[in-house]
């Protein structure tokens, strides 16, 4: 990333590309559009054409690849950080100067920053390079598309009763979510349900074996607790002071006995039919009562909940994501198709989220089974915008091996 003239080789090849389209009032060119990771970036300001180089607001651009910045008032400098200590990119700006400072190094600007209507306008082509963002431009559609570059974030993984066949992706995740418990009709937690059991042995492979080697290779097993609000069993469990008692008491004695580290929640449906204030209030204490215990043992404490612009309304992301660890946002399952999820409705979802909750608790839900090679890479995308916590893949056993190279170009994994 810090090889210097394949950068500037690369800038002055977009710039050339560029030349020529000078933008001005008597001009009838549509105005030029921004795709970051295949979809829309905003701006507070339309990006400009000078000199045949594209300029953009500094502070839009870098807050969406994840880029530290700050702004001196008295010397008119930018300076942009990514990453820390001896690895770090560092650059710094100068207003109305075509000089920069690329890791103490001067590089040379076809155009100088610009401050235009408020905002700080640089050159797209050099500022993004220099983090290594792949830039393109589409002269037809004038549409500068950004792809980012590979970032750390949190992975999740949920593993299921038929997830064997990515047992050995375990070690590369952060955590995995292994779903082998639930509330039945009757408001009773239990593993031996009919969907979520504890796994009988497969040859050497047993749950102990799963969880304690999830362990012993750094990544954090959850018991995962399902249950879904169809026959009224949910609401039954979270508005029963006793029934609450015995389900927790049940997951924690679980939990610790099998060794795992955290429990994880997935509790669906609330909030359809009921009193969306009451079922609030009342998972809401079930959460913390649930706490209580998790932390007095040690846990962590997950929750995967709808989208707040699901017709599930049941949740309090305020209140929860004060209480737990980290949410996973189902993002997903908003049509009745196999198709991938509509990017504009997870984007909504996200961004409800962050106003709720520290998007450094956040993690975004994938369900793989809907999801294809070309449509992971913006939603990923979307995860890195909003510097959420990572992401969560629904579930080992159902990702392709193109899907799981795709995730790896875009996501850094723990070693």
């Amino acid at each position: 990333m810090k090889i210097l003239g394949k950068v500037l080789l690369a800038t002055t090849l977009l710039a050339g590309t560029l030349t020529g389209l000078h933008i001005n009032q008597v001009d009838a060119a549509p105005p030029v559009s921004i795709q970051l990771d295949n979809y829309p970036l905003s701006f507070p300001t339309e990006p400009i054409i000078v000199e045949g180089t594209t300029m953009v607001p500094f502070r839009a651009i870098s807050e969406a690849l994840g880029i530290q910045i700050t702004w001196n008032q008295s010397t008119k400098t930018i300076d942009a950080v990514q990453g820390e200590g001896a690895n770090a990119t560092r650059v710094q700006l100068t207003l109305n100067n075509k000089k920069a400072i690329v890791d103490g190094t001067t590089v040379n600007l076809n155009v100088a920053p610009q401050s235009v209507s408020g905002n700080t306008l640089i050159p797209l082509s050099f500022f993004s390079q220099q983090f290594g963002a792949d830039v393109k431009w589409d002269q037809a559609t004038r549409t500068v598309s950004i792809t980012s570059p590979q970032k750390r974030l949190y992975t999740l993984g949920f593993y299921a009763i038929k997830s064997i066949s990515d047992a050995g992706s375990i070690p590369s995740l952060d955590s995995v979510a292994f779903g082998w418990s639930r509330i039945d009709e009757n408001g009773n937690f239990t593993l031996t349900g009919k969907d979520f059991y504890m796994p009988s042995p497969l040859g050497d492979v047993t749950s102990e074996t799963l969880v304690s080697s999830a362990s012993d290779s750094r990544t954090t097993p959850y018991l995962m607790v399902y249950s879904g609000d169809v026959n009224g069993e949910l609401t039954k469990i979270i508005d029963d002071a006793e029934l609450r008692k015995q389900a927790i008491s049940g997951m924690i004695s679980t939990a610790v006995n099998n060794k795992f580290k955290g429990i994880m929640l997935d509790f669906e449906g609330l909030g359809l039919t009921t009193d969306k204030t009451i079922t609030r209030e009342s998972f809401n204490s079930f959460v913390k009562d649930l706490s209580k215990e998790t932390n007095a043992n040690g846990l962590k404490l997950s929750l995967a909940l709808h989208a707040l612009n699901s017709s599930y309304q049941g949740y309090d992301y305020k209140t929860l994501g004060k209480i737990a660890d980290e949410i996973i946002i189902m993002a997903y399952d908003y049509q009745n198709t196999d198709q991938p999820e509509p990017i504009d409705k997870v984007n909504e979802a996200i961004a409800l989220a962050v106003k709720e909750t520290d998007p450094a608790k956040l993690v975004l839900g994938l369900n793989m089974y809907h999801e294809n090679t070309e449509s992971l890479n913006p939603l990923i995308g979307l995860a890195k915008r909003y510097n959420l916590k990572g992401i969560a893949l629904w579930r080992l056993g159902l990702i392709t091996s193109d899907q799981w190279t795709q995730v790896r170009q875009s996501v850094e994994f723990k070693k």
